[in-house]
């Protein structure tokens, strides 16, 4: 008896590899058009909703957490931690835009979440409910912070999906 056969393994495995594949997707998307889609046309009653000010002044948080402009122009830290979202590709589980994939939406769990438990789930994982463990990988232990301001920024809705610059850039 040689290989036995899994039921459903087969399954998964293509569930899993049409998840990446459209996340990859999105991703490519998102990286080659960094533009949002035009909206469909409003009605001639409608009115044009105004364009964001150039000048405007940064949004901090009370807190300090992260600072925004024109909602793609963060701070530094913030910055650190939008690459460190890339580089480990988080949106293959939770979404390009964190709404969530096969994990859960970020922007609808930091509204509740405690930084703490932020911390203690992406340090440590939550291994029963598929979420790894990224404690040993150092880009993530240098930019666990600043990787919670941005994603919270985003649960705020005070960062936009997409690319990200910093401020002055």
């Amino acid at each position: 008896m040689g290989s036995e056969h899994t039921p459903g393994r087969p399954l998964r495995a293509a569930v899993a590899l049409a998840v990446v594949t459209l996340a990859s997707l999105a991703w490519a998307e998102d990286s080659t058009n960094n533009a949002a889609p035009a909206p469909a046309a409003a009605p001639a009653a409608a009115a044009a909703p105004a364009a964001p000010d150039a000048t405007a002044a940064p949004v901090a948080t009370p807190a300090g957490l992260y600072t925004v402009v024109e909602g793609n122009k963060v701070d530094e830290a913030t910055f650190e931690g939008w690459k460190t979202w890339r580089s480990m590709a988080c949106e293959r589980c939770h979404g390009a835009t964190q709404d969530g994939l096969v994990g859960p939406s970020l922007n609808k769990d930091l509204k509740t979440m405690p930084k703490a438990e932020f911390v203690a789930c992406v340090m440590q994982g939550r291994v029963e409910k598929g979420m790894p463990n990224f404690g040993g990988v150092a880009t993530v232990a240098k930019n666990i912070d600043n990787l919670y301001a941005y994603l919270k920024g985003r649960s705020d809705g005070a960062i936009a999906a997409g690319h990200l610059h910093k401020i002055g850039n």
